[in-house]
């Protein structure tokens, strides 16, 4: 069963669910942290989502950006927060990445907070300004063989990161890393050509492409982006084996009473599967997806291991 047909079954039962989720949650405002700063895909991901998720809960839902040490301030926040299930934690890669990478942390991102789902795919291109004299993701390999080309990210250990590192192997050339406190950040150097490349998110970077602000020189994963399919994969390019989506996901406090925890999920799943958010994904070529708290958890458990190999094989660090 494909994950997109999970998240319409599941919109299906909420009508059966419901009676039972909503007795005594939530019984004031929520809280919506995403870890990162404005205008990222993580943050559009979350504004998509809210108007739906509310009609749902029958309360107003926050976005708070906390953006800062690879998500950890964000996520921090949240594990902190009362075990009641009104504060959410939506997360991406710095997620997976920052138990690795990060130590002496005040909480255990493995025990400190509960899934609840997997929301999306998120499909990563790779991005120069668009006036780089770069025209291809060729021109861009053969120029960093003559000297190293810098490339953007929203911070150390950030799936950007991770993505220009095993770009980097595959095509056999050193780049210049320069992190940045969050997508949004990142994304304006880009374009201003202060820094000379990055993977990008399609939700962040296709508005740009599109608008002529950037050059998109090829997708990060092993299918097209849906929102420019004319753009063929790295991997369709000759860098073969170069697959380096990544996503979102929704969490709450672990130990909140797990009925709000179904409230939640059955709320996020409805607004997954409204026309006009699909419609918008798509656009922008995000994935919706919609996963159980137990899939999730699982595709989380994997994703924390793929990252510890490829943080201690790059020698990643903080520093």
């Amino acid at each position: 069963m494909t994950f997109r047909r999970r998240a319409v079954l599941g919109a299906a039962l909420l009508p059966l669910c419901r009676p039972a989720l909503a007795q005594g949650f939530p019984t004031q405002p929520l809280r919506l942290i995403p870890p990162y700063p404005p205008g990222g895909g993580t943050d559009t991901v979350a504004r998509l989502l809210l108007p739906h998720m509310m009609s749902q809960l029958g309360q107003n839902i926050v976005v708070e950006n906390r953006g800062g040490a690879g998500g950890a301030i964000g996520a921090g926040e949240v594990a902190r927060s009362p075990k009641d299930g009104h504060t959410m934690l939506l997360d991406s890669m710095g997620h997976v990445v920052n138990p690795t990478l990060m130590t002496g942390l005040p909480f255990d991102y493995a025990t400190a907070f509960a899934p609840i789902t997997q929301l999306t795919w998120q499909p990563q291109m790779l991005v120069v300004a668009a006036n780089a004299p770069w025209r291809s993701a060729a021109d861009l390999v053969e120029a960093a063989k003559t000297r190293p080309i810098s490339y953007a990210s929203s911070g150390n250990g950030t799936g950007a990161h991770l993505a220009m590192v095993e770009f980097a192997r595959i095509a056999g050339v050193e780049m210049t890393h320069v992190p940045y406190r969050g997508g949004g950040p990142a994304m304006t150097d880009l374009i201003a050509g202060n820094v000379g490349c990055a993977f990008a998110s399609a939700a962040a970077a296709t508005a740009h492409v599109q608008g002529g602000r950037l050059r998109a020189l090829g997708a990060a994963g092993l299918r097209r982006i849906s929102s420019l399919p004319s753009m063929a994969t790295l991997d369709e390019q000759g860098y073969r084996g170069f697959d380096f989506d990544e996503w979102n996901g929704l969490w709450t406090v672990a130990g909140s009473p797990p009925a709000a925890v179904m409230r939640l999920h059955a709320a996020a799943i409805f607004a997954l599967n409204q026309p006009d958010v699909r419609q918008r994904m798509e656009q922008i070529g995000i994935v919706p997806l919609g996963s159980s708290p137990e899939e999730f958890a699982a595709f989380v458990a994997a994703q924390r291991e793929r990252a510890a190999r490829l943080i201690r094989l790059a020698n990643i660090t903080l520093g």
